[in-house]
């Protein structure tokens, strides 16, 4: 679970050095981060007109916006998901499409295709929607998989490729895919290629019984629809994410997320045994992941430096779909999530 508490001083001394210039450049930061950040609270204000509670499933998204990296919504049908995307890009000045994946779609209904124009013959190409800034991929898995590598050229490089022709996305781009975990009729499972280009794998729960009641208290009206801002630019969160990139992270930090890591591919390097539940770990971009998620929890948090809090806040939603559990995982009903919470137990904390 993502966590913002904002300490008035650094948790250990190991982990800021004394070093005056290095303190000095974190003061620096500390001022950077909260004058890119002052979007943040109108940011929030206008998801909660609409989305009540969900705060995991808010901050993802915000750490979604201050990466660059895209997430996968799974969830049960009812739960938000949906409406939480469409919510934050009315919150954004920018361009929007929606991609509903169903069995029949092709890879063209994407990213566009070449149309023969017999006036001078030669080829138009004729985007998709694939060319906007924020992408809903609802029900992402309806699609089978030549229709989902469509995405990957696109969410790896920013970039399609039709015809012979390539095109680069906007500056702002990114893919929000959502899933429903329990209905297996007209569904696919992702290719391992496709999951693993998501930065998160946010997980959507129920709200709560006092949650629930707001809910119903604002379902008064069924023809009722909340107005929602803009209140960010694009510009304004390509700026926060220099900021995001400028943010402090100690040695010891970087060794402790690699080791992390490490532990998925050789749980016996760290006296865990955990090998015969973990068929493949996770791979180098949980790592650079890792690193870039705990940087922006770090910033949501008003710091200018990384604590070892962010990296296990982190862990979970980065690297529960890079795991592939075994045959043995799954009879003992071992998850990925036990997995990588032993991991966190286990690995020193620095």
């Amino acid at each position: 679970m993502f966590t913002t508490s904002v300490p008035s001083t650094p948790p250990s001394a190991n982990l800021v050095p004394h070093d005056t210039d290095v303190f000095t450049s974190i003061q620096a930061i500390n001022d950077s981060v909260k004058m890119s950040s002052a979007w943040l609270g109108l940011f929030r204000q206008q998801m909660a007109r609409v989305i009540i509670g969900q705060q995991h499933l808010i901050d993802g998204l915000l750490v979604g916006l201050l990466t660059g990296g895209h997430i996968l919504l799974e969830g049960v049908p009812g739960l938000a998901k949906t409406l939480a995307v469409k919510t934050l890009a009315k919150a954004i000045q920018t361009d929007f499409r929606r991609i509903q994946f169903t069995p029949d779609m092709l890879p063209a209904d994407i990213i566009g295709t070449e149309i023969y124009n017999p006036q001078d013959t030669s080829f138009v190409v004729k985007q998709g929607p694939i060319f906007a800034s924020i992408i809903l991929a609802d029900e992402i898995n309806r699609a089978p998989a030549k229709v989902q590598s469509a995405l990957l050229e696109a969410m790896q490089e920013k970039h399609v490729t039709i015809g012979s022709q390539t095109f680069n996305l906007p500056d702002l781009f990114l893919v929000l895919a959502t899933q429903n975990p329990i209905e297996q009729e007209g569904t696919y499972p992702l290719p391992e290629a496709q999951v693993d280009r998501f930065m998160l794998k946010i997980v959507v729960t129920y709200p709560t019984i006092a949650e629930e009641r707001k809910i119903l208290d604002a379902m008064d009206h069924t023809d009722s629809v909340i107005p929602v801002n803009p209140v960010v630019s694009p510009a304004d969160i390509l700026a926060a994410r220099k900021v995001v990139d400028s943010i402090y992270m100690d040695e010891k930090i970087k060794e402790y997320i690699v080791s992390l890591v490490y532990a998925t591919r050789d749980p016996k390097a760290f006296q865990l045994d955990l090998q015969e539940y973990i068929e493949i770990g996770a791979s180098p971009r949980a790592t650079i992941n890792l690193k870039a998620v705990s940087r922006t929890l770090a910033y949501l948090a008003g710091r200018g430096y990384v604590t070892p809090d962010d990296v296990k806040a982190a862990a979970l939603d980065v690297m529960r779909h890079r795991l592939r559990i075994s045959y043995e995982a799954e009879a003992e009903a071992v998850t990925s999530e036990d997995i990588i919470r032993k991991i966190l137990d286990t690995v020193p904390v620095p």
